[in-house]
């Protein structure tokens, strides 16, 4: 009787060992998930990327436990022959007293891009936020030693909040302030809302717009249709 009880027991704790190995390398594998989207603009930190004219975007993005990395490409038109914009980014999440923190490093790379532009760059991220009920709020620093162009040294600071009225739409704003070495420091803002056509589709209609004259960086409306899956 005991001999039949500790072969019960060992099938059992062996059960369950095959349980939890199956358990834990279920939430070892990576997941993957992918994104295509079209916009009216592609406009980054204020600056219209594509000669103000629409924009197909796409990317692939994995995680693996806390760590993430992805690629995402875009369209662009700089007025020379530089094609598109590629990067290729990965970082760390970790949570802290009820705070989502997330530590990374970004690549960015100009394709067709002539050699005397000096496009391509490096910018390490961290950045904070947190969500109370519907609210939510947002800050994250930018640091380049080699920046897009002519600067070097570039710092980005960013604060940002949202609101969600629903679990389908929702309202956000973010402000900016750009810090160069060698161009003139500008700010940047924007504010707009967001709605999920359905669980895979949504569009974000948004007000651009900057402290600096010229017309790739005064106000403007985009619009952007993403997919996800």
């Amino acid at each position: 009787m005991r001999s039949g009880i500790v072969c019960v027991s060992m099938l059992a704790l062996a059960l369950a060992a095959g349980s939890a190995q199956a358990q834990t390398l279920a939430r070892t594998q990576p997941e993957v998930s992918f994104n295509i989207g079209v916009t009216s603009d592609y406009v980054f930190r204020g600056f219209s990327q594509t000669s103000e004219e629409p924009a197909i975007q796409g990317g692939v993005d994995a995680s693996f436990g806390s760590f993430y990395a992805g690629a995402w490409a875009s369209t662009v038109d700089f007025g020379d022959d530089t094609d598109a914009e590629f990067d290729i980014y990965g970082g760390y999440l970790f949570d802290v007293a009820g705070f989502d923190f997330d530590v990374g490093v970004i690549g960015y790379h100009y394709i067709g891009a002539p050699n005397f532009t000096d496009y391509d760059l490096v910018e390490f991220k961290a950045t904070v936020s947190r969500s109370i009920d519907r609210v939510s709020f947002g800050a994250g620093v930018y640091y380049s030693p080699d920046f897009f162009g002519a600067d070097k040294q570039a710092t980005y600071v960013e604060g940002s909040v949202g609101f969600a009225f629903t679990d389908r739409f929702s309202l956000s704003g973010a402000y900016g302030k750009q810090y160069l070495d060698i161009s003139d420091d500008y700010s940047t803002w924007n504010v707009g809302g967001e709605l999920a056509l359905t669980d895979s589709l949504s569009l974000d209609v948004r007000y651009h717009d900057t402290d600096v004259d010229g017309s790739l960086s005064e106000g403007r409306v985009t619009a952007t249709l993403g997919f996800g899956f």
